[in-house]
C-alpha cells in the first residue's frame, strides 16, 4: 500500500470502525440465553474474566472468518456483493422493524444467582454452547457481518473488524463485570424498550448505508 493510498483510506477509518462496532452491538444487544449465562456468572462471580474473553473472543474469530472468507468469495462476484449487500439492507431493515416492535412491550432479563457454582472448566463450556450452538450466531457474525465487512476497501477491513469486536468485548465485559450494577436496570422493562428503539433506528441507518453502497456500486 502506497503512502496515497493510506491518505485516501484515513479519513474513512472512523466511519468503519463505527459502523462495525454499530452492527455489531444492535446484534449482539438482546434477551438471550448467552446474555442471561454471561449475566449469572457476573452475578455470581464466578470466573468472570474466563466467560467473558471466550464470548468476545469466539465473536471475534466467527468475524474474522466471515470477513475474509466473504471478501475471497466475493472478490471476483461484484454482482453476488451488490446482492448480498441487497439482502443485507432488506435484513437490517427488517431487524430494526423486529427491534421497534419489542420497543412496543414489556421485555426483561433476568438471571438467578442461586444454584451450584460451577468450575471454570463447565463455565466456559456452557459459555461455549451458548456462543456456538446457536445458529443465529453464524447468520449474524458469519454471513451479514462477513458479507457487509467484505465489501469495504481491503485497507479497511480490518478496522471494520476492529470496531465489531471491541463492541463484543465491551458488551460482555459490561454484562459480566458491571453484573451486579446492571442486574436491576436490566430487570426494568422499560429500559429494554429505549435499548430496542435505539438498535431499531441504529439497524435503519445501517440498511441506507448499505442500500446506498449497494446502488453506487460498479
Amino acid at each position: 500500500m502506497t503512502v496515497a493510498d493510506l491518505a485516501d483510506t484515513a479519513p474513512l477509518v472512523l466511519p468503519v470502525f463505527v459502523q462495525g462496532l454499530a452492527l455489531s452491538l444492535g446484534l449482539i444487544v438482546a434477551i438471550g440465553a448467552q446474555n442471561a449465562f454471561v449475566l449469572r456468572q457476573g452475578l455470581r462471580r464466578e470466573h468472570v474474566g474466563s466467560v467473558v474473553l471466550f464470548c468476545a473472543v469466539a465473536d471475534a474469530l466467527l468475524i474474522i472468518a466471515g470477513v475474509m472468507g466473504m471478501a475471497q468469495a466475493l472478490g471476483q462476484r461484484p454482482g453476488l456483493a451488490r446482492a448480498l449487500a441487497l439482502a443485507g439492507a432488506v435484513f437490517l431493515a427488517a431487524y430494526g422493524w423486529r427491534a421497534l416492535q419489542r420497543a412496543r412491550q414489556a421485555q426483561q432479563l433476568t438471571a438467578a444467582a442461586g444454584g451450584p457454582g460451577l468450575g471454570r472448566g463447565a463455565a466456559v463450556a456452557q459459555a461455549a454452547a451458548f456462543t456456538l450452538l446457536n445458529p443465529h450466531v453464524y447468520l449474524d457474525t458469519v454471513l451479514l457481518v462477513g458479507s457487509i465487512g467484505a465489501q469495504q476497501p481491503p485497507a479497511l477491513r480490518g478496522w471494520f473488524i476492529a470496531g465489531a469486536g471491541t463492541a463484543s468485548l465491551c458488551w460482555f465485559g459490561l454484562l459480566g463485570f458491571g453484573a451486579r450494577w446492571l442486574a436491576p436496570w436490566f430487570a426494568r422493562p422499560r429500559a429494554w424498550q429505549l435499548l430496542d428503539a435505539a438498535i431499531g433506528l441504529t439497524m435503519f441507518v445501517l440498511a441506507a448505508l448499505l442500500l446506498r453502497h449497494a446502488l453506487a456500486g460498479p
